[in-house]
């Protein structure tokens, strides 16, 4: 029975309704604290399945003692260096950023991150999912430059992977042209925005959200003055 609610409370998160979605999950992990052990990975997981969707809610203080407990479950059970662990931190890491605690939540980051890299390989995926939520956090901190160094590295993985007109690959190339702009390097940072704009209209088409999204910070960007002549040099 739990199995079929996580499965239809999924559907309907993905499908833009977290607040259908909330007591299916919440009567899932209701059933499965009955039927297994409170240190069981199942409960882990139901947790997880509701802190997750109670951020999309916008309630991540909610959300952290849900995911606290569920990583507190997995690192007693799998182990503090299990892929599953990592997945856990990163989560919880990014719960911690919505509570404006980023130094925190960097890290957690750093350590699924290192956790990821041992498991998977440098090059993985996962690997460049991290490094992107990583930067997040310190962009959160005010380090751009090291931001803008791990978006690069997960745009290489990801084109690495993926076709180079990937959706997957613009959203690199977005948040790397917002980080050089930042950094008052509009001119490297056009061509990023430009090339995400343009794979965001061949997937997606001129309304799509992330295509108005990717033409806002290219007008944007015509408009951020040179590092030089923000410093009058």
């Amino acid at each position: 029975m739990a199995i079929h609610l996580i499965s239809l409370g999924n559907q309907l998160r993905d499908m833009g309704d977290p607040v259908g979605a909330q007591p299916l999950f919440e009567r899932a992990l209701a059933i499965d604290e009955a039927t297994y052990e409170s240190d069981d990975p199942v409960i882990a997981t139901d947790l997880s399945n509701l802190a997750l969707n109670l951020q999309d809610l916008g309630d991540p203080a909610g959300a952290r003692p849900l995911l606290e407990r569920a990583l507190a479950i997995d690192e007693v059970v799998y182990g503090p260096d299990h892929h599953e662990v990592a997945g856990r931190l990163s989560n919880l890491a990014l719960c911690l950023c919505d509570l404006g605690d980023p130094a925190d939540g960097r890290l957690l980051l750093e350590r699924a991150l290192i956790i990821n890299g041992a498991t998977y390989g440098p090059d993985h995926l996962t690997v460049a999912i991290c490094l992107n939520n990583l930067a997040s956090c310190l962009r959160d901190l005010g380090d751009l430059a090291g931001a803008g160094l791990l978006i690069e590295r997960a745009l290489a993985i990801d084109e690495a992977t993926y076709r180079p007109d990937h959706p997957e690959v613009a959203i690199d190339l977005r948040n790397l042209a917002v980080i050089l702009g930042q950094l008052g390097e509009p001119v490297a940072a056009r061509p990023l925005a430009e090339r995400a704009l343009a794979i965001y209209e061949a997937s997606y088409g001129p309304d799509h959200p992330d295509t108005q999204a990717s033409q806002r910070i290219l007008d944007w960007l015509t408009e951020v003055p040179p590092r030089a002549w923000r410093h009058g040099l």
